[in-house]
């Protein structure tokens, strides 16, 4: 009986992802649909990238922390969104178990990255609006490359550790995922041992991560607020409120999103609000930060208009 029991833990060596929906009627429409915010998601986010590597002027520590927000809202998209738009068009909405860990694997780790690099955007506002004298030595372009560099180490090894747990569960109790990708809380569902030990390393790396870079968000902003009320100047006023209004906008979506998924998760079979608000945080808010960040700019639209000048 043991030797039966060891064999169906080890039955399950891939997936199926159920998707967003299985009304073949609407599966060409969703296609359509996602592949349309895909292809602008990339070209906005890369486009964004490419305009500041390319314009000098947008060579300051804000824009070097923007492009980097780019590129880890172009790697959340492109981890979940091109399998997502292969299922709606196949038959075989498989995925082994290898790229399923991949999957979750790049997804969370641009997702730790998004969380560090939003709470250091913040910072960078305070000391740009609250110690104007002291930015070129807080603020410089070395320290913010090595600032970068250590928030995508933590995005890696942060999401090393949860992989790293999953190894440690079988699943055999059924191969279907309920979702459009593989969503560690619907691996943890499935599996045959008991995934306690996993969920209370998610939840307390979750809340500390998402505490620790909230609260240095929101001091960040309180002292920005302060600052910005003092200033006499309408002209300045105005400017630090449009540079703030689109990082705290980015702000709400991000960590509203990954409250109700990660802190709160819902309990039972997945619903879909659950799917709704998980496809938000995953393909939506990367469609819109770089309009977010960009529409109301005015150096960044000037740059893009020098460039337009050029070519």
């Amino acid at each position: 009986m043991s030797d039966m029991t060891e064999e169906n833990h080890t039955l399950v060596t891939e997936f199926i992802l159920m998707g967003l929906t299985d009304q073949p009627t609407l599966k060409a429409a969703l296609f359509l649909l996602f592949l349309v915010i895909y292809l602008v998601t990339m070209v906005g986010n890369l486009g964004l990238i490419a305009l500041i590597s390319k314009d000098r002027h947008l060579h300051t520590p804000m824009y070097l922390f923007l492009s980097s927000l780019a590129f880890a809202d172009s790697c959340t998209s492109s981890s979940v969104t091109p399998k997502m738009l292969i299922n709606f068009l196949s038959t075989n909405h498989a995925i082994s178990l290898v790229e399923c860990f991949a999957q979750f694997y790049f997804m969370g780790s641009s997702a730790t990255t998004e969380c560090f690099l939003l709470s250091v955007m913040a910072y960078d506002r305070y000391v740009a609006i609250c110690k104007p004298l002291l930015y070129p030595v807080l603020m410089s372009n070395r320290l913010c490359t090595q600032f970068i560099a250590v928030i995508y180490l933590l995005g890696v090894l942060h999401l090393a550790i949860h992989v790293g747990l999953l190894l440690r569960l079988t699943f055999c109790r059924t191969n279907i995922i309920q979702y459009y990708y593989c969503e560690i809380l619907q691996l943890f569902s499935i599996s045959c041992i008991d995934p306690s030990i996993n969920m209370f390393v998610l939840l307390v790396f979750s809340i500390s991560i998402q505490a620790f870079t909230f609260v240095t968000i929101m001091v960040s902003y309180v002292s920005v607020l302060f600052a910005i009320l003092r200033k006499k100047s309408e002209k300045g006023r105005s400017k630090a409120f449009s540079t703030c209004s689109a990082h705290l906008l980015s702000v709400s979506l991000f960590y509203g999103t990954l409250f109700l998924i990660y802190v709160c998760p819902g309990s039972g079979p997945v619903g879909d609000k659950e799917k709704m608000l998980s496809l938000f945080y995953t393909v939506i808010i990367p469609l819109l930060n770089p309009f977010v960040y960009s529409l109301r700019n005015k150096e960044v639209i000037g740059a893009f208009r020098r460039v337009v000048r050029k070519y």
